[in-house]
């Protein structure tokens, strides 16, 4: 029930704030960049703030690095399944470095076993300086837009009435209130479901909840390869994990005045799998601009092989022992070699085709 309250209480909170950031004069562009991703990534910030709140820090960190991990093993995994994705410049160019930049920042920042109040200020610092840049962009882009309607037409487009206005607020503030009781409801049934089966709490947040949470971005994503529209599948998940890094880690630990815990297994462990992660979607991406079907499989592979590691750690250790082997010792460096080999063909394509041009 929590789940479901979440995800109506997303979907609820990106139509009333879409609504009112198109009518001040927001292009659908800027909406998606800011109020959209906000939107889809509320859940993992609620959830978040209830249980650093609530003392249950491993669930909060849990989910921000279980939610950006699942967000581009699984989504662009399956997405890419469903219809190989477009990449835009901008992506390789700014978003996804940026994205690595933080993810290295956040496993500097956690060294000393908590994300603080001062690094939680540099982290919202940044996610103002981010959606303030977008949105400048954004109003300059429009006012450009509406001169020439104006132009045009000999008129400005008809603005929303009081009344929609009004409905938009009403809207916002159902999906606010939604969110907030299905993030409490999900916290204490996950938590409940560790204890119960002798799990940690951090292995639910990265699991569970992080792929709970992370709903909103699975339906988006996926309609959007579905319809063809490749740079917003790929654009929604690296505009999420941007704002998880900035926005859900830095106002929960802004929000506890001990800001929130990290323990020993995410600093040896999660940590760097994000980071990980975030680096290897930068050999895919810039090779052709296209996340290929077959890097989808591999991505979605991960994923399934990442989580079946949680779960064995937690339950099987003779097990999990052997599964770290085969992971450490072949597979993960016949990727990167196979990686490796599609950068250098490509290069090698690239200058070729300058050589003939």
């Amino acid at each position: 029930m929590g789940l479901v309250l979440l995800t109506i209480g997303a979907e609820l909170l990106v139509r009333g704030a879409s609504k009112l950031a198109l009518a001040v004069g927001l292009s659908p562009l800027v909406v998606g960049l800011t109020v959209v991703a906000i939107g889809t990534s509320a859940p993992e910030l609620v959830v978040s703030l209830q249980s650093t709140l609530r003392g249950q820090p491993d669930v909060a960190m849990g989910n921000v690095l279980g939610s950006n991990i699942f967000n581009v093993l699984f989504i662009l995994g399956v997405s890419a399944l469903i219809i190989p994705l477009r990449v835009s410049q901008q992506l390789i160019r700014f978003d996804v470095p940026l994205m690595i930049g933080l993810s290295l920042l956040v496993l500097a920042f956690s060294l000393d076993g908590r994300i603080g109040r001062v690094d939680g200020v540099i982290l919202v610092a940044g996610l103002i300086g981010y959606e303030a840049l977008a949105v400048i962009k954004g109003r300059k882009e429009q006012a450009g837009i509406m001169a020439e309607y104006e132009a045009e037409y000999g008129t400005r487009p008809a603005r929303n009435s009081a009344g929609q206005l009004f409905l938009s607020v009403l809207v916002l503030i159902a999906g606010l209130a939604l969110l907030v009781l299905g993030a409490r409801w999900f916290v204490d049934a996950a938590v409940l479901l560790a204890r119960q089966f002798g799990v940690s709490e951090l292995v639910i947040g990265l699991t569970i909840v992080a792929a709970g949470t992370s709903l909103p971005e699975v339906a988006t994503s996926i309609v959007a390869a579905i319809r063809g529209e490749r740079d917003i599948a790929v654009g929604n998940v690296v505009g999420s994990n941007l704002f998880n890094i900035m926005g859900v880690l830095g106002i929960s630990s802004l929000v506890s005045t001990q800001g929130v815990a990290v323990s020993n297994t995410a600093i040896e462990l999660d940590l760097p799998v994000m980071v990980a992660v975030a680096v290897a979607c930068l050999p895919i991406f810039f090779t052709g601009h296209l996340i290929a079907r077959w890097e989808g499989g591999l991505f979605l592979a991960y994923y399934v092989a990442y989580t079946a590691y949680l779960v064995t750690a937690a339950t099987v250790p003779a097990v999990n022992r052997a599964f770290s082997i085969v992971m450490i010792g072949f597979v993960i460096p016949l990727t990167v070699i196979t990686l490796g080999v599609g950068v250098v063909r490509y290069r090698r394509e690239s200058s070729a085709t300058e050589s003939d041009a």
